[in-house]
């Protein structure tokens, strides 16, 4: 099994502002590619649907990161770009594999039930409806800060009970661990918000509540709890990854139907097809660009390469879910598209924990903000558009839009 020695392809800042474009470019030329990401990180990209989603579900690739430090040093042309994984925060489920994933996210789940989704949803309906009355007499606002935003940090803050004083600056915090930002940036940011929320979590152990956090305190599976570390960095998981999967979800989608006006004129005409039309939107342009890291512990025959031990590899989420193979017509918009498949949430153990709460919040945002606004259009020239320097998130950074006259 031959392992390719061709020369990495280096992806600048076209991979973060226009994915699809280098996922055209690479695909044919088969599932796998050396790279070098836009953060100096030497890696494979998987580009083909049925070997990204098979590769997610695959144990030879391990999301445990916390002893991958000389693998960083060997692959990262930069170190002062690359994180510290030994920090609290990133000893969550994101980074973890079984048994210790097994152990939380069994905790994590008895917490977070679809019935905990169900009851919110009143309360997304009705924040969002405040939302857009205190936005019905602007003739332009910007969908991500007056409207995303706060709906998504909002319902998050809610549900995990995170006192309303102290949301802004965990809003705020949690944002840097989003982004590509250089390793002291994201150091201090962590810090601060590890001291934040561990504060948090323990005047919660004083003062129980009906919320997802006095939840996380109490579950339990006989013997075993969660540690007050471990409910510290699934909190922070669960804001900062819930946050920037659901704005991203209703900015992508709502560009997308701005882009495709006899999609919107469809959905305005059958508001039934939310639902599903949420799928589309996240196969479509999907929320999350690539899945988060993973290294071979095993040689990983990937087409016609094998992929060695140590090396790290990213699974295109964006380019399965635009891959022909498995989705006809991929490059269009359809709310009637049956996109049941799509890689946004992942697959496999580590498929996303709050799919279903992003879901109901991009059914209830798009719903309202279509029976609130008759009609809209970009106020902006869409060159103008600047997407977040993220690897892993894909949103735009603001999405001004102006009512039109009718």
């Amino acid at each position: 099994m031959p392992i390719s020695t061709t020369e990495p392809d280096v992806l600048g800042p076209e991979f973060v502002q226009d994915p699809y474009s280098v996922y055209d470019r690479l695909r044919p030329h088969g599932p796998v590619h050396q790279v070098i990401m836009p953060t100096g990180l030497k890696a494979w990209l998987v580009t083909h649907y049925e070997e990204g989603r098979a590769l997610l579900a695959d144990p030879r690739l391990s999301k445990q990161m916390a002893d991958a430090g000389p693998l960083f040093e060997e692959h990262q042309t930069d170190m002062n770009r690359q994180r510290d994984y030994t920090h609290v925060i990133q000893q969550s489920m994101i980074n973890l594999e079984p048994p210790d994933h097994t152990r939380l996210r069994r905790l994590v789940t008895k917490a977070f039930t679809m019935r905990q989704v169900t009851r919110l949803r009143p309360r997304i309906e009705q924040i969002a409806d405040e939302l857009l009355t205190s936005l019905s007499g602007r003739d332009e606002f910007d969908l991500i800060s007056e409207y995303a935003g706060p709906l998504v940090s909002r319902v998050i803050s809610e549900l995990l009970g995170v006192p309303e004083a102290d949301r802004t600056e965990f809003r705020a915090r949690s944002a840097v661990l989003g982004l590509d930002a250089d390793r002291a940036t994201v150091a201090d940011a962590s810090d601060l918000l590890l001291d934040m929320v561990s504060d948090i979590v323990t005047a919660k152990r004083g003062n129980l509540g009906d919320d997802l956090l006095s939840s996380l305190v109490v579950a339990a599976d006989g013997s075993d709890r969660l540690t007050h570390d471990e409910i510290v960095s699934i909190a922070i998981m669960m804001f900062a990854g819930g946050y920037e999967t659901t704005v991203n979800l209703i900015g992508n989608g709502t560009l997308a139907l701005l882009r495709n006006p006899d999609q919107m004129a469809t959905l305005r005409a059958d508001p039934s097809l939310l639902p599903n039309a949420v799928e589309e939107f996240l196969r479509f342009d999907s929320s999350a660009n690539i899945s988060h890291f993973r290294r071979a512990v095993e040689p990983v025959r990937i087409g016609d390469v094998t992929v060695p031990v140590g090396a790290f590899v990213f699974i295109g989420l964006a380019a399965g879910n635009r891959d022909e193979a498995r989705f006809p017509d991929p490059d269009q918009l359809d709310v009637t598209r049956a996109a049941n498949g799509h890689l946004a949430f992942g697959h496999g153990i580590h498929h996303c924990v709050g799919a279903p709460l992003a879901r109901v919040e991009g059914e209830i945002a798009f719903g309202r903000l279509l029976a609130h606004v008759p009609s809209f259009s970009l106020a902006v020239d869409p060159d103008e558009l600047v997407w977040q320097f993220s690897m892993i998130h894909h949103g735009v950074t603001a999405l001004p839009l102006r009512r039109a006259s009718l």
